[in-house]
């Protein structure tokens, strides 16, 4: 990754001090408000049962005394919860920590969750929360301003300030000026998306490098479909079916200036104007469209830009198509897919990014799945120990470790150097594919409910990564450039139930017309009359509101 991130242009805003500045009121921890208190509200000794006396950074965190949390659990159907797992075995036996959980299935997550939050009968630990969900819940009061605790949660401080996070914090604050999540934290962007190519059929068509813009790669895909008769298209894309190219777009957009598919977002703060504005309707969005556009009109794009996973994976298997969205786990899914099929190793490659008008860039976002605490939780007489641990879980080394690994001599072995090895009868994605134990399904580790950056470090997170995986990772973050973070317009209650309002409908419209102007079912003549139809859905009014209170925030 360069060492140089792209400040669109300079502003006003400063970053927050991750050393809390706010005066803080009592939320049932036995605090004190304190006029010009820098260090937020003070946990007394009847919410210290069970804490620490000297809790630092690198400290190994067990409870003097057993405490039991009350967990609102995910349950992922690939890895469903088991009693006797190993990851609850040691948080019991090594820290004195054990749960009691509320299970709830992954398919019901985001609405049992809400249910049970906005009914205050929420656990007091709310794990996969991603930054923006918590908004919802701030005006009930059932969820605790985490930001008034960041004293008790040096390893997180440690992590924000060594990985320069402060601005992106700073944009989880509501217009109270505190934040309400901890989010799983990244030292560098999440990057697993690009496209898979079969090498076979690009190099039959004399291409053996990676383009250097997604223009370039349209003329790529022109050459393999003109080498290669018997494609159907060159490029036939998955994710598609309740975004349209959800996947393409979204690792395309930040090269254009703007964001798309899974990342859409009705909201683009322009830097040199110092203002936000429609995200669907700016010049970087159409150029975006007009690209994809161009795709599908040249032939190189299958059209079916709504088909289901499966029949664009069966037309890359069945040679209908020489390229299809991947990750950097779903590679390997492709590979035993040819060879299940009785094609043998069908030679795959991700390809690095391309760049565009833009530049060449990654999105800024380097916050993941977090974890909120119900405001109850600040009543419990536990309270300080569970933020000590969750600070030692989440945000330490050590913790990061035995979320990800397990334990040393159980699951993995560490070498001399450093270097973690899987147990040879335990697998995880690329590690031992073959073994007949998971980490995850048999252990509990490498679980979104404990690890929710899915890595944090540079280090851990290429730990388990194959080398293939490590040599692409490494390509992209060595081409690429991070954008600076938007700064957050912080909408007060009443802000943010006029833009709920409008937000859905309007993303709604957008990707529908997208749609249609990729497909070719609308010509790109119409964009004039498609601004025109959103300013009727309400988007200046939505922009209006983020830029009122995005000035008064700044006032």
């Amino acid at each position: 990754m360069k060492n140089t991130t792209r400040m669109r242009a300079a502003t006003t805003l400063a970053a927050a001090s991750l050393t809390l500045t706010l005066t803080a009121c009592s939320s049932g921890a036995g605090g004190e408000e304190v006029e010009g208190a820098s260090t937020g509200v003070t946990i007394d000794e009847e919410h210290s049962v069970g804490a620490m006396a000297d809790f630092g950074v690198g400290t190994s965190f067990k409870a003097t005394e057993p405490v039991d949390f009350s967990l609102m659990y995910r349950d992922h159907p690939n890895y469903p919860v088991k009693d006797d797992w190993s990851v609850f075995q040691h948080l019991e036996d090594d820290r004195n920590v054990t749960f009691t959980r509320t299970d709830v299935p992954l398919a019901d997550w985001d609405a049992k969750k809400s249910l049970l939050v906005g009914a205050g009968d929420a656990s007091e630990l709310i794990p996969v929360t991603y930054p923006g969900q918590e908004t919802q819940f701030v005006s009930g009061g059932a969820i605790l301003p985490v930001s008034d605790y960041l004293q008790y949660l040096p390893n997180y401080q440690d992590k924000i300030e060594q990985w320069g996070l402060e601005q992106e914090l700073d944009n989880l604050r509501q217009a109270d000026g505190k934040y309400y999540i901890l989010p799983g934290l990244r030292e560098v962007p999440d990057v697993q998306y690009s496209v898979v190519v079969r090498d076979d059929l690009f190099q039959k068509a004399g291409i053996t490098e990676d383009p250097e813009t997604w223009e370039e790669f349209a003329e790529d895909l022109e050459k393999v479909k003109a080498a290669n008769p018997e494609l159907s298209y060159a490029f036939s894309d998955r994710w598609s079916d309740k975004t349209p190219l959800g996947a393409m777009l979204q690792y395309m957009a930040p090269n254009y200036g703007t964001s798309g598919g899974w990342g859409y977002a009705n909201t683009w703060y322009d830097a040199d104007a110092e203002e936000f504005e429609f995200t669907g309707t700016t010049d970087g969005y159409k150029e975006l469209v007009t690209q994809a556009q161009a795709m599908v009109a040249s032939g190189a794009l299958d059209p079916e830009i709504t088909q289901s996973d499966d029949q664009a994976v069966q037309k890359f298997i069945s040679g209908a198509s020489a390229a299809i969205s991947g990750n950097t786990q779903v590679i390997n899914e492709y590979r035993t897919k040819f060879a299940d099929a009785g094609l043998g190793d069908v030679p795959l490659r991700m390809i690095v990014l391309p760049g565009g008008p833009a530049g060449d860039w990654l999105p800024s976002g380097r916050l993941s799945s977090g974890i909120m605490l119900s405001a109850d939780a600040a009543g419990a007489p536990h309270f300080k120990a569970m933020l000590q641990f969750v600070d030692w879980l989440y945000y330490s080394d050590e913790g990061l470790e035995f979320a990800q690994w397990g334990v040393d001599g159980e699951t993995f072995t560490a070498g001399a150097d450093g270097v973690r090895t899987l147990q040879s009868d335990i697998g995880w994605n690329a590690l031992n594919p073959g073994a007949p134990k998971k980490l995850n399904a048999d252990f509990g580790y490498s679980n979104g409910v404990f690890l929710l950056a899915n890595g944090s470090s540079k280090e851990l997170l290429q730990s388990v990564m194959s080398d293939e995986t490590k040599e692409w990772t490494e390509a992209v973050l060595g081409k690429k450039e991070i954008l600076t973070p938007a700064p957050s317009a912080s909408l007060n209650e009443m802000e943010l139930e006029q833009a709920s309002l409008l937000d859905t409908q309007l993303k709604d419209a957008v990707m529908a017309a997208t749609a249609a102007f990729v497909t070719g079912q609308r010509p790109l003549d119409d964009w004039d009359a498609y601004v025109q139809e959103i300013e009727g859905l309400g988007s200046s009014q939505l922009i209006d509101t983020y830029n009122s209170a995005f000035e008064r925030k700044n006032s």
